[in-house]
């Protein structure tokens, strides 16, 4: 294979049932178009997103000899920890952790504590996931459409939101911790992501990868 000009990789995974014309025109047509309007009416664009960390999920690796595969201690307890989180091209990042699902009620909290103290107005940009569109967050954006506004990203394409990176970055972090009880999970993931708060150089690269081109909105 490598004479062929061929080498191992590790492959991007694309859900079939995206319509590659959608992603084409959002990053054309549509998401130009909501620049172009955050610039003219002075608005900050977020990108947000939900995301789980499980007690068993685990990453890294560790030393040994040669051979011996190394035997790490943890909890057989499966627990999870729900989390939102929004990020933009100058480094920013919000986050919330949830003592439960994610649902429309608790995203609407999200966007309560989002838009808390922030001098101008956000073009917030989410999936089309349905709490994102119930009724009573519809109404919450309208009762304070000074201050916030949705935008949705074409389906199946989460390679178009930068709060993915964020996550994965997340993850990576604690995967690399043994916690044992569901308190334990809560503060890893949250010492981690105060810990990004503090990146903002990280969070702004998120925007410069070749799928998420945001890199001066």
């Amino acid at each position: 294979m490598k004479r062929l000009g061929f080498s191992p990789q590790r492959p991007l995974y694309r859900a079939w049932q995206q319509n590659p014309e959608l992603v084409e025109s959002w990053r054309d047509k549509e998401f130009p178009k909501i620049a172009r309007r955050a610039k003219r009416e002075g608005a900050a664009i977020f990108f947000a997103d939900e995301a789980g960390m499980r007690s068993d999920y685990h990453a890294g690796t560790s030393w040994a000899p040669v051979a011996e595969t190394p035997i790490v201690e943890a909890t057989g307890a499966r627990f999870s920890l729900d989390m939102l989180s929004a990020v933009n091209a100058q480094g920013r990042f919000r986050f919330m952790t949830v003592d439960g699902p994610v649902n429309a009620t608790v995203f609407r909290e999200f966007l309560k504590r989002l838009i808390a103290g922030m001098p101008r107005k956000i073009f917030l940009i989410v999936d089309g996931h349905p709490m994102h569109k119930a009724k009573l967050v519809q109404r919450f954006v309208e009762e304070n459409h000074d201050a916030i506004e949705l935008f949705f990203l074409p389906p199946y394409a989460p390679e178009l939101n930068p709060d993915e990176l964020a996550w994965a970055h997340i993850k990576s972090k604690v995967a690399k911790a043994t916690v044992q009880t569901k308190q334990e999970l809560k503060v890893s993931v949250e010492r981690v992501m105060h810990r990004l708060q503090k990146l903002p150089n990280i969070v702004a690269g998120f925007f410069g990868t070749p799928t998420c081109a945001y890199a001066k909105v």
